[in-house]
């Protein structure tokens, strides 16, 4: 007998942008999307056509350029962000309205405010209303593990009544343990009629550590649906790890029995790319994509890998996408190596764009005795971030003194709209707080700097750092990154990074909105 297929919703472009700090553009919401029809996932969630007018647009050209995957919008349970979803996703290969309704009683006495026989009209009119535009139609009840089982069951019977095709069980608030979360989806494919008749999906949040535990329990227990970000990002704690739910199914087939679509070799290179548009770093020890994950510090364990590599790990590196062993490029190096090794770590470029790659590496080796893979990650990292992210100023030059009896100062020079060259200086109290003053003088604006995290990217005193930052204003959050060997410099294209997004989301609020405004 053929094993079931587990098929998988990435929501990294709507639940995964939600993670503080995080604002992806049009175009880098598409890369994203490009890159999750390579790693095949079944579903991608574009977004929430119906939050903002960036979002409906993001939704839209995904839904009309990638092909394969389902295209799905969130929409909350009111007739405008239905009617919106399915203006955004109606020229996808395969459209899907996802609808979500809360439904444990702590959210539907303080949020919605309504009764439950409110609440359970409302979704079925919502899923009918769905329904009328599109065959494929998603509901979810939030905060379904909190919800007084009964009325869930009551709920779900109705909604597929009224024509939902998948059912998904949220763990909004990650309150769940596996254990009773495959309790209660065996319970309701048990006690809801016609749940047998549609897929049953999860979608698990983190908040106590066991998103990825709890997907796994709801799979053993017949759930053939799961939904998750790439890195496992999203709100507060995160969502469940797509990664990691997929290396595990893959890695003990003999336990789950189930199959699975997607090309485990496309893991790493979206666990980088998502990391690079986001500003959010993977940790070290992060397991599958992690830095760590496949490296060995132990003697015992070396020994053991070196005579075989399956002493000491479950997978092997390459099943997940992460590049073999190193060849390491110099200045001497000539463009046919760099594009040879580029090509060996998964990057197709044009002649074009290897030329400005070159350009680049040139300029890298000058400031590096050696350069290594993970150098050329970031150095495709900087060139892609460039081309994609909006700009409105480029960084053209930047100078600092400093010292432990000097008063910390820095000059910018800023290319800025229609190529005005805009020169301003500041003070501060170390050399990074006199950049960031600097570039606010010169863009005229104010922020505060919530965060500033500094990597090292390669071994030794010429490594090339990352610098991830996140600016406040008026009540808004923007990530920026930037690399260089020269750590100021990077602070420098980091914050800048932060500032054109900021400008850019300015300029989307002046936007007109798509449709009506929900009540």
């Amino acid at each position: 007998m053929a094993n079931e297929r587990v098929k998988f919703l990435d929501t990294t472009l709507r639940d995964g942008e939600q993670s503080a700090g995080i604002g992806m553009t049009v175009d880098e919401k598409m890369e994203i999307a490009k890159q999750l029809e390579r790693l095949k996932v079944d579903v991608i969630e574009a977004g929430f056509a119906a939050s903002s007018p960036g979002d409906f647009r993001a939704v839209n050209n995904i839904a009309m350029e990638v092909r394969g995957p389902v295209i799905a919008s969130l929409a909350r349970a009111h007739p405008n962000d239905v009617d919106q979803a399915w203006e955004a996703i109606k020229v996808a290969e395969s459209p899907r309205i996802h609808v979500f309704l809360s439904s444990s009683e702590i959210h539907v006495m303080h949020q919605l405010r309504k009764n439950r026989e409110e609440v359970m009209d409302l979704a079925v009119s919502m899923v009918e209303r769905a329904k009328g535009y599109c065959s494929d139609v998603e509901f979810s009840p939030m905060d379904a593990t909190r919800t007084d089982p009964e009325y869930l069951y009551q709920m779900l019977e109705a909604v597929i009544k009224a024509g939902a095709t998948t059912i998904n069980v949220a763990d909004t608030v990650g309150y769940a343990i596996p254990s009773n979360f495959a309790d209660l989806i065996r319970s309701i494919q048990e006690k809801v009629p016609g749940a047998d008749k549609v897929t049953m999906s999860v979608h698990c949040h983190n908040d106590l550590g066991l998103a990825v535990s709890n997907s796994l329990a709801a799979i053993e227990a017949g759930a053939r649906q799961v939904e998750g970000c790439i890195n496992g990002i999203g709100e507060r704690a995160g969502n469940a790890s797509l990664e990691e739910i997929i290396m595990a199914l893959d890695t003990r087939k003999d336990l789950f029995q189930v199959d699975i679509g997607i090309d485990t070799t496309q893991l790493y290179p979206s666990s980088r790319l998502v990391s690079r548009i986001t500003g959010m770093a993977v940790q070290a020890n992060k397991a599958v994509v992690g830095e760590n994950a496949f490296r060995h510090a132990s003697g015992i364990h070396q020994d053991g890998v070196l005579k075989d590599r399956s002493t000491y790990e479950v997978m092997q590196p390459e099943r997940v996408g992460v590049p073999g062993n190193s060849l390491v490029l110099g200045k001497l190096s000539g463009r046919a190596g760099l594009q040879a090794r580029l090509e060996a770590l998964g990057y197709s470029l044009s002649r074009e764009e290897i030329t400005n790659v070159f350009e680049s590496f040139k300029v890298l080796a000058d400031k590096k005795r050696e350069v290594t893979d993970r150098d050329l990650e970031i150095l495709m990292d900087e060139e892609k971030r460039e081309s994609s992210e909006p700009i409105s100023y480029t960084l053209d030059q930047v100078h600092f003194s400093s010292g432990d009896h000097d008063i910390p100062t820095a000059t910018v020079r800023l290319v800025g709209p229609e190529g005005s060259i805009i020169t301003d200086a500041s003070t501060g109290n170390g050399p990074v707080d006199a950049v960031c003053k600097a570039i606010d003088r010169v863009v005229g604006c104010s922020n505060k700097l919530s965060e500033f995290n500094v990597q090292a990217v390669s071994e030794g005193v010429d490594s090339v750092g990352t610098v991830t930052m996140r600016i406040d204003n008026l009540g808004r959050t923007f990530s920026g990154r930037g690399a260089d060997t020269d750590i100021i410099v990077a602070s420098a294209k980091a914050y800048l990074s932060a500032v054109n997004r900021m400008l850019a989301a300015d300029e989307e609020a002046e936007l007109p909105a798509v449709g009506t405004t929900p009540d």
